[in-house]
């Protein structure tokens, strides 16, 4: 959801309506992860998306209804059978997918506006969303260190589980006897999505180099927090590096003094005896989830020895990604930077690096964290072979926002 944060800041500072499609549940294979979103104002300008574009048109025209009505609508894609031209999931999932409008001056704008604000500073938030019809759906709940913003008394009972889902890794769903205001009711489930937004992930980069520039560009198109770090003021630009904070600094006493978490990724690209070594020594001391350095197989060995005489241990060197970057083939400053960030997802997602071909299975096997929406096994209402795309609809049964 955080794709669609910044065209949200921008109409809930203009006052302006708009709805937020959130993929909130999935059965099998789908093509993205819980908690992925759409936005679609009142003019019909649409970010991001809930699928690879399968059945995104038609969430889109229900983000349009949802913003005339003012009401919630929850809706389940599946595989469309041979005599469907409807919008389906070719690649044999089904998604559940609820749209919310944001009208101005609601709670829900409350709440995205708390989220906002928080990203902004970095701060922990996690967004609460009753996801079922029957208990409220839609009802938007922002929970942060200083406080719940939203519709409170609709995810009351869900505060508590929300703020310890703030530092989550990925959404989780939380179900609840009854409503979770704690009413009596008939339900026996209610369900909420709580979504995280942890800090960006940081990649500091070591040196104003040609390799630096597109890491810095590539870095920031993939989510990454970018810092480029070189004492140099004539190379370290911030013109020549507009998607990144540029630190003027010797680079090991900027790694030992700037904050450094397993969110963050260093990558030493000076090749330069005077940096080198201070700056790898400070990275690997750090509990950053990647380091990485760039020379050839002789500078590495050399660089070893000279870690090793600073006093670098044997298991902290065995974290050492060097030379840097999977080997693509590629040469240009472009293409090293793309192995270098691939080499970086590798070791932050744990993959094999196999092609997809090669393998079995799901594609994203350990994509889910215990306690996550996806489930692995269809539920009855779509074991057919063929189903239309829309086997399950609610249309006004959740809270007029």
């Amino acid at each position: 959801m955080r794709d669609v944060l910044e065209p949200a800041r921008t109409r809930l500072d203009r006052g302006e309506p708009f709805a937020l499609a959130v993929l909130v549940d999935a059965y099998a294979s789908a093509p993205r992860e819980i908690g992925t979103a759409m936005l679609v104002d009142a003019a019909g300008e649409v970010f991001g998306n809930v699928s690879a574009g399968c059945v995104d048109g038609a969430v889109y025209e229900l983000c349009l209804q949802a913003l005339a009505s003012g009401e919630s609508t929850r809706s389940r894609y599946g595989i469309s059978d041979e005599r469907a031209f409807a919008a389906a999931l070719t690649c044999g999932g089904v998604i559940d997918v609820l749209v919310v409008p944001v009208l101005p001056g609601t709670r829900a704008a409350e709440a995205l506006r708390a989220v906002v604000d928080a990203v902004d500073r970095r701060a922990a938030v996690a967004l609460g969303i009753v996801t079922d019809a029957a208990a409220g759906g839609g009802a938007l709940l922002a929970v942060r260190d200083a406080g719940a913003v939203g519709d409170v008394s609709a995810l009351a009972a869900a505060e508590a589980d929300l703020r310890r889902a703030m530092r989550a890794a990925a959404p989780v769903a939380l179900r609840y006897a009854g409503d979770p205001d704690g009413a009596d009711d008939d339900h026996s489930t209610v369900e909420v999505l709580a979504v995280p937004f942890p800090h960006a992930p940081r990649l500091i980069v070591v040196g104003a180099v040609e390799f630096s520039v597109a890491l810095s560009r590539l870095g920031a198109a993939s989510g990454y927090e970018v810092t480029v770090c070189d004492p140099r003021e004539v190379f370290a630009r911030p013109d020549r590096f507009p998607d990144a904070t540029v630190v003027h600094d010797r680079p090991g006493r900027y790694l030992a003094a700037t904050p450094i978490d397993a969110r963050t990724a260093v990558c030493v690209l000076t090749h330069d005896d005077r940096f080198d070594v201070e700056a790898i020594a400070a990275a690997l001391a750090s509990p950053a989830v990647y380091v990485g350095a760039m020379g050839s197989r002789r500078t590495h060995d050399d660089r070893l020895a000279r870690l090793r005489a600073a006093g670098v241990t044997v298991a902290a060197l065995a974290r050492l990604r060097s030379p840097i970057g999977l080997a693509l083939g590629g040469r240009t400053p472009e293409e090293t930077a793309l192995s270098i960030l691939a080499e970086i997802v590798l070791v932050r997602s744990g993959g094999s690096g196999e092609p997809l071909r090669q393998g079995r299975g799901p594609i994203h096997p350990d994509a889910v964290v215990p306690g996550s929406s996806r489930r692995t096994d269809a539920p009855d209402a779509v074991c057919a072979d063929a189903v239309d795309a829309v086997v399950a609809r609610w249309d006004g049964g959740g809270i007029r926002l």
